[in-house]
């Protein structure tokens, strides 16, 4: 990946991970201008920080504070891993519909579907990569197994899509316009409007894929991300107190704050968070493994022949485990790593730190991610102890995004009295 990542450009794992009707359209002549739409449409809200500056305070005040307030004044335990799930959904619908989902409003109501449906579709995507192919196509013909939970999961996702489209048409009918409300500066009335950066109007189902692909990105690898972050803070305390004591100092100089006051340039200063995060998605990154195809023949370094026809998985997770790349302390939950002797963030190449991809392929929401990310941590850990559940299993779900097979059960401590 250092020196020969140009001819390993097409990349089985983002038609694995966007779905199947992604695939067809990666397999099309049209698979160039799909990737072109995509990292557009990531590009446009990139553009766009201060409007998601906006949005995150805007639903941490009025969705994560209360429902954590609630959690707490209750001494309910509650699933972390479902509340990350809901709040970086919420945020991803509203940077890639417009629409507010409402997912945080109640952590006791059923889980809400579309999750939950990129979960099951994931699973399956994932068997058919560990399976031979024989079966799960035997599997699909009959209806059964995964292959039923997969096909169940494409009709959520097509109704979550129909209904995501008809409310922005009917706004668009009305003659909104993005000069005339900011808030609907979102990836769908992109594609619908700004023909000045994404040319003519994709189809219907180009969207679709996009839109998915986009919430897929934003709301289950973050959801994931965060998830082990907390678990690792569990078991680093001292790690736990330094960031306290950093988010003390640059975000709430008074100690009784709950309301975000954060902003771009304050979260930047937050170096021991940035590192810790950088940590965390060193040991758990939250697409595991990716999957290359070269684009002509060559010899990997092992001596291995590759071709067109051949798929190559590499594993960013075992990678963050050799000692050769990371050191004899490679297991070891160290921040320290990333800081430099002057007190900077110390940036790894990509072919070595492989969370956000490599070389051409890097992901264009990776600020986004980090934004959304340090927010939700320096509201927690500001306001509220986490105190998980010692005898609750956390372990690693067999899917192609890295999350916990059983949650993450812990009760939160408000830190005010």
């Amino acid at each position: 990946m250092k020196k020969r990542n140009r001819i390993y450009g097409k990349e089985l794992v983002l038609a694995f991970l966007l779905l199947t009707a992604v695939a067809r359209s990666l397999q099309s002549a049209h698979g160039v201008h799909f990737y072109f739409l995509l990292f557009q449409g990531l590009s446009f809200l990139v553009m766009s920080l201060d409007l998601i500056a906006k949005i995150i305070p805007d639903i941490i005040e009025k969705g994560l504070i209360p429902v954590l307030h609630d959690i707490s004044e209750q001494g309910t335990v509650v699933d972390l891993q479902d509340l990350f799930t809901r709040y970086t959904f919420e945020f991803a619908s509203l940077i890639a519909t417009g629409s507010n989902t409402n997912s945080l409003m109640c952590t006791r109501v059923a889980e809400n579907q579309f999750p939950k449906a990129i979960d099951d579709a994931c699973e399956a995507i994932f068997a058919r990569i560990v399976i031979p192919e024989a079966f799960w196509k035997l599997q699909r013909w009959l209806g059964i197994g995964k292959e039923r939970k997969y096909k169940e999961s494409w009709k959520i996702i097509d109704k979550f899509w129909a209904k995501q489209m008809s409310i922005k048409q009917e706004k668009l009918s009305n003659a909104m316009t993005i000069s005339e409300d900011e808030e609907e500066l979102n990836a769908l009335t992109g594609y619908l409007t700004r023909h000045d950066i994404f040319g003519q109007t994709p189809s219907s189902n180009v969207m679709r894929d996009n839109i998915t692909g986009l919430l897929f990105a934003t709301e289950d690898t973050t959801s994931s991300a965060l998830s082990w972050f907390f678990w690792l803070l569990s078991k680093n305390p001292f790690s736990e107190i330094k960031i306290r004591e950093e988010v003390r100092k640059h975000i709430f100089p008074q100690d009784q704050v709950k309301k975000w006051r954060g902003n771009l340039e304050q979260l930047n200063k937050l170096v021991y968070l940035h590192a810790a995060i950088c940590e965390a998605l060193r040991l758990f990154p939250p697409v595991p493994y990716q999957l290359r195809t070269p684009l002509r023949p060559d010899t990997l370094p092992s001596g291995h022949q590759v071709d067109q026809k051949t798929a190559i998985a590499i594993s960013g997770y075992a990678m963050g485990r050799m000692a050769s790349i990371w050191g004899e302390d490679c297991h070891e939950f160290k921040p320290e790593r990333w800081i430099t002797k002057e007190g900077g963030i110390k940036h790894e190449a990509s072919h070595k730190f492989f969370a956000f991809n490599a070389g051409s392929r890097i992901c264009p929401g990776k600020e986004i991610g980090f934004t959304l990310m340090k927010a939700i941590i320096t509201t927690i850990i500001h306001n509220y102890h986490v105190q998980l559940v010692e005898t609750h299993p956390v372990t690693p779900n067999l899917s192609i995004v890295l999350r916990m097979k059983h949650g993450l059960k812990a009760k939160i401590n408000s830190r005010w009295a």
